[in-house]
């Protein structure tokens, strides 16, 4: 599985940062850094909370993971 982020600055300078292939995984920040530190820290939430309610396998996040 693979994300692609879209990052773009507001006109009020905001910076604004999603996750297309997941809706309403957006977020907001000072700077480009901090949108994309939220942006991914909210897409593993709403990954986790998909997996633990089983809306997706944990199996299709095995490009994530690797057991040793």
């Amino acid at each position: 599985m693979r994300l692609d982020i879209e990052l773009d600055q507001e006109a009020d300078g905001r910076w604004i940062a999603d996750v297309p292939s997941m809706p309403g995984v957006m977020v907001y920040a000072d700077s480009p850094e901090e949108a994309l530190v939220k942006v991914k820290v909210l897409a593993l939430r709403v990954l986790a909370d998909q997996i633990e309610h089983g809306e997706i396998a944990s199996d299709s996040l095995s490009d994530l993971f690797q057991a040793a």
